[in-house]
């Protein structure tokens, strides 16, 4: 039987995220690195369109976009994440999640501790009409975003969070507190962000 993972390294990373998703318990697979690549947030959301969409808690505006973490190819020494083991049945679950993105394999590129204990590991990238080289004007983050990922990291163990930090460029835009204010959220995908 062939061992399938995904290369968690945003909010997937979150367990309690992951299992809402996948519907299951989701144990850490392991730790990784994913070489060649480097995480920013170049991943643009159209909030006005888009299936959900949030306003400024503080004065009730609404960002025409939000920006979520990606991965770009690059001579970095890669972005650090969790590797999550699935069905082969669970990849369509999780393209929904994923939407924006397309799922790529990255099983050359996977470096771990030991030796990987899987045939195959996917990612996912943004899909070309929701990359955004530079933010879009106007773009916000959302804050529960970033507390999620970085307690998602946190919760990796000793020295993740700090390493999620040192390779993940800087925030380029302002991190806002959103409110939720159009809901067409398929099953399983976040509501917070």
């Amino acid at each position: 039987m062939t061992r399938l993972a995904v290369f968690a390294y945003g909010s997937l990373a979150s367990m309690a995220s992951a299992e809402r998703t996948l519907e299951r318990p989701v144990p850490n697979a392991g730790l990784a690195r994913l070489t060649g690549w480097r995480r920013r947030w170049s991943q643009a959301r159209d909030n006005l369109r888009s299936e959900k969409t949030f306003a400024r808690a503080d004065d009730g505006t609404v960002p025409p976009h939000c920006l979520g973490l990606n991965i770009e190819r690059s001579a970095d020494p890669g972005p650090n994440g969790v590797l999550i083991e699935i069905a082969e049945d669970e990849l369509d679950r999780l393209g929904v999640r994923e939407m924006r993105y397309d799922r790529i394999d990255v099983t050359a590129e996977i470096a771990t501790e030991g030796r990987l204990e899987f045939d195959r590991v996917f990612t996912f990238t943004a899909k070309s009409r929701n990359h955004a080289e530079t933010p879009p004007p106007g773009a916000v983050i959302l804050a529960s975003y970033t507390r999620a990922v970085e307690a998602a990291f946190e919760a990796l163990g000793p020295g993740e969070l700090d390493l999620f930090r040192e390779t993940t460029d800087p925030r380029p835009v302002d991190v806002v507190e959103g409110v939720l204010v159009r809901d067409q959220i398929p099953v399983g995908n976040p509501r917070d962000w």
